[in-house]
């Protein structure tokens, strides 16, 4: 009797402890869901002290609990509704029972959607995109740097670290981004990104369904959107797939044993995006591009979980839908793999058939970059999806076309055959063009502040084909200064913050040579933002000679002449003779950034490091 006795009580020590362990819930994400989108079925993930122990019910006759997943983490469940198409907005709590008993419960919100959501208009070459690191750009709210429970506070003596900027600062200074001419908006990543240090960029989120509390709230990034919108400008989302940081709240438990690309030891990236596309690569190398780390504070996420790969879906369509967003910049697009990318691709403009989104695809060529772009007529039948990406080849060859001497394939002919190989895009009018972004070194640096060669890299951008982007500061000369690295390529936007000596948001606040600058970006996009011919219509080029480039844009309505000089010193003329095909049509035209009359098309002189914008006329 003795002996039972003691069995049984050594069966309540081990086994009792386990029947009588602590549920509790913590999370629900996505948080709450929207009523009449397309695809019907949502997977809600579930964490909480052994919440996979549980039964779960849902007692609406308009939601369905379809299936229950149980994951080898008893910390997770991942439950599957079907929601049906005549739905109503309302709440519905979602219970959690153990032997009978309710142990959470969760209020579910179904939300109902703005009228025309579906159908709203991205941004597209009719648009100029203004790009802007929010920690950089301008601090509103000082209340918020320093903050409890997160790991890096602001101090704008580190380059490399936070510099207090927000969503506030970038609320305040609206009009001066609607003024220059720029039409969208493209913020840097704007959710919570705890992390002991370079938590200022937000390429490592620690939280998909957060704005990080040092630059706001939620609802503070709602308003911006209604501002944004209000003033008739457009959100471009920053958003981040292939990895998340290392202190996101799930990496010290994660659902899933297969939730990350986990490798035996520390394994970094090779960054080369070629080995996805290189018919000759070895498995070894493709492996290690795609499942290897970005960083070691970036773990790579696993997007063949298919968990994972439904929660970063629907993580995009609820920001979309809840900040009305008009596009998304989707960081480092290869590293993740390929097929998940068409999918996620797929799914987003399911629900939002005119929706754009461009992709970071960083290759150096023509030929590596548009096998990205949705349509593309791949070899092994491969299609992303993806409407837009980043003119990678266009950035290298501004960057050295400007500042060569002229030579077959050097100087300003390196735009020349950039432009002649378009064919390999399914749609080169909707690719994305730039100087210069956050990654980079700045344009002006690298023209050796010659702010002659700004102009004409920027006159090419605004009259060439596809999408504009413009780098927050390119607008009053800004260089890295004295810092190096990236914290030189994203300094602190003189004025954004209280007590700066200087304030270029003002024109008072400006040099003389900042003003011109300036006022020359300010008249090229506010002409820009009518203008048909440049959005949509037909490009002809004619070779570079002598270090002069001329292309011309034209429809049914109208003609624009782009007429460059790259020789250092040397005045050229425009000759009508060998554009004749074009200039034979019309008698005078008008320069756009001067507003002088040209009234001889037959001699149009040329200043060196100058690019002219002529329109011209019957």
């Amino acid at each position: 009797m003795k002996k039972y006795f003691v069995l049984t009580l050594l069966f309540l020590i081990l086994f009792g402890g386990l029947y009588c362990q602590e549920i509790s819930l913590s999370r629900i994400e996505p948080p709450f869901w929207w009523t009449g989108l397309k695809n019907p079925e949502l997977q809600l993930l579930v964490c909480g002290k052994n919440i996979g122990q549980t039964d779960v019910s849902v007692y609406t006759p308009e939601i369905k609990l379809k299936l229950v997943h149980v994951m080898e983490n008893p910390d997770y469940l991942f439950l599957d509704l079907l929601i049906s198409e005549n739905a109503e907005p309302k709440s519905f709590p979602i219970t959690f029972y153990k032997e009978g008993k309710k142990v959470a419960e969760y209020l579910f919100e179904l939300r109902g959607r703005e009228t025309g959501s579906a159908a709203r208009k991205s941004f597209d070459a009719s648009d100029v995109i203004y790009l802007l690191m929010p920690d950089r750009f301008s601090n509103g709210d000082a209340g918020n740097d320093k903050l409890q429970g997160f790991l890096e506070t602001a101090d704008r003596m580190n380059p490399d670290g936070r510099h207090g900027g927000d969503i506030k600062g970038i609320q305040n200074h609206l009009d001066y981004i609607k003024e220059l001419g720029a039409t969208a908006i493209w913020i840097t990543p704007l959710l919570e990104n705890n992390m002991k240090k370079y938590s200022y960029h937000g390429y490592s989120t620690t939280d998909y369904y957060k704005i990080d509390p040092r630059f706001g709230t939620n609802d503070d990034y709602l308003t911006l959107s209604y501002n944004i919108h209000r003033k008739g400008l457009k959100l471009i989302m920053d958003m981040v797939l292939n990895h998340c940081g290392s202190q996101h709240w799930w990496i010290a438990d994660p659902p899933a044993k297969d939730w990350l690309n986990n490798w035996p030891k520390f394994t970094r990236t090779s960054y080369r995006s070629s080995t996805v596309t290189d018919p000759y690569v070895s498995e070894a190398d493709k492996d290690k591009f795609i499942r290897g780390w970005f960083d070691n504070s970036m773990p790579d996420l696993n997007q063949h979980n298919p968990f994972l790969a439904n929660y970063l879906i629907q993580n995009s369509i609820w920001w979309i839908e809840f900040a009305g967003l008009d596009g998304i910049r989707l960081d480092t697009y290869p590293y993740s793999y390929k097929d998940f990318m068409s999918r996620w691709d797929r799914a987003i403009l399911a629900e939002y058939p005119n929706f754009n989104i461009v992709g970071e695809c960083w290759l150096t060529t023509p030929a590596g970059i548009s096998r990205w772009q949705k349509g593309a007529q791949n070899r092994d039948g491969y299609d992303s999806n993806l409407p837009s990406v980043f003119d990678f080849a266009l950035y290298d060859a501004l960057r050295l076309g400007f500042k060569e001497s002229d030579g077959w394939s050097n100087g300003i002919s390196r735009l020349y055959e950039i432009l002649s190989q378009d064919f390999l895009y399914s749609d080169p009018s909707h690719i994305v063009t730039f100087a210069d972004n956050h990654d980079v070194t700045r344009y002006m640096e690298s023209q050796g502040e010659d702010a002659r060669k700004l102009k004409m890299a920027m006159a090419f951008l605004l009259t060439s084909r596809g999408i504009p982007q413009i780098y927050y500061g390119t607008e009053v000369l800004m260089t890295t200064g004295a810092k190096n690295g990236d914290g030189g390529k994203r300094v602190d936007f003189p004025g954004g913050w209280p007590g700066d000596s200087v304030n270029c948001f003002s024109p008072s606040g400006r040099t003389a040579v900042q003003n011109e600058m300036y006022d020359y970006l300010h008249n090229l996009l506010n002409w820009r933002k009518d203008k048909e011919v440049i959005h949509t219509g037909k490009l002809t080029q004619f070779i570079p000679r002598d270090g002069v480039y001329v292309y011309f844009r034209y429809n049914d309505k109208e003609t624009v002449m782009i007429a460059m000089n790259n020789n250092e010193n040397e005045v050229k003329t425009i000759e009508r003779g060998r554009y004749s095909e074009f200039l034979d049509k019309f008698t005078h035209g008008t320069d756009v950034v001067t507003g002088e009359a040209i009234n001889d098309l037959s001699n149009i002189p040329l200043q060196p490091k100058t690019a002219r914008i002529i329109e011209l006329k019957k």
